[in-house]
Formats: structure tokens, sequence, C-alpha cells
């Protein structure tokens, strides 16, 4: 079977400069805003890095701000949790042999995941506080 590589690209830019470019993983279930805890979408939206934890289960990982009031005040119309501790991160802990090959399926549960190499250089170059635009 010839599976196509994940086509999902993360842009980092300053002052409207784009400083690096990469292909990602996403959640299992790619399309669409995420909703609830569980349905392991990735969320679309404006967000910002609010912490970092240089300890995670996936090689360092940045935390994104989701969710945000809109999301929080849907998931409570719908009656359920919306969930939380959606990260950017690299790849679970011993598993970072995979690089690249990671890339070929969205596999994390809401997450956006990159290479270890990358993640590295994401880490240095997002401060907390950075803003984030998740589209589709």
């Amino acid at each position: 079977m010839n599976t196509p590589m994940i086509r999902k690209v993360l842009t980092l830019f300053r002052d409207d400069v784009a400083l690096m470019s990469t292909r990602v993983s996403l959640g299992a279930v790619p399309d669409g805003h995420k909703v609830q805890e569980g349905d392991e979408k990735t969320p679309t939206g404006t967000y910002k890095v609010d912490w970092r934890n240089a300890n995670s289960i996936a090689h360092l990982s940045l935390h994104i701000s989701y969710p945000n009031a809109a999301d929080t005040a849907n998931a409570a119309a719908l009656g359920v949790s919306a969930g939380g501790n959606i990260m950017i991160h690299g790849i679970a802990n011993g598993w970072g042999a995979l690089g690249k090959l990671h890339r070929y399926w969205d596999w994390t549960n809401g997450c956006i995941a990159v290479t270890n190499d990358e993640m590295k250089q994401i880490w240095a170059l997002m401060p907390d506080g950075t803003p984030i635009e998740i589209t589709e």
C-alpha cells in the first residue's frame, strides 16, 4: 500500500517573516475543529503558547491555550467537556528514531507533533506568550 505522507504544515513567523516550516502530524481525526475531550481532533483557531514542559512524555512540549472561551462555551452548550492539554511536541520518548516517518499518519490525541530535532528548534524560537493560529 502506498500511503501518502501527511501534508499538514506548521510555519513559524516573526514580524511576518517565516522562520521555519515543517510538516506535522495531528490528532488521529485530523479534520474539523476540536469539540470535546477524547474526539482526537486538533483545535483550530487563535491560541498562544502558555507554558512549556521539558520533561514531558514526548520530546519537549509547548502547551497551547486550548480551550479558549468560545471552545468552553461551545462544549458547555453540548453538555461535554472541551478537554485540554493540547501541545506542540516531539516524538514520544523512546520512539525518537522514527524521525520523519511519524508524518505518514495522524497519530496524536489532538496535539501537533514534529520530529525531535524540529521540536528543539521550535522550543528555542517560541517563547511563552507566542500567538498561534491553527487553520484547516
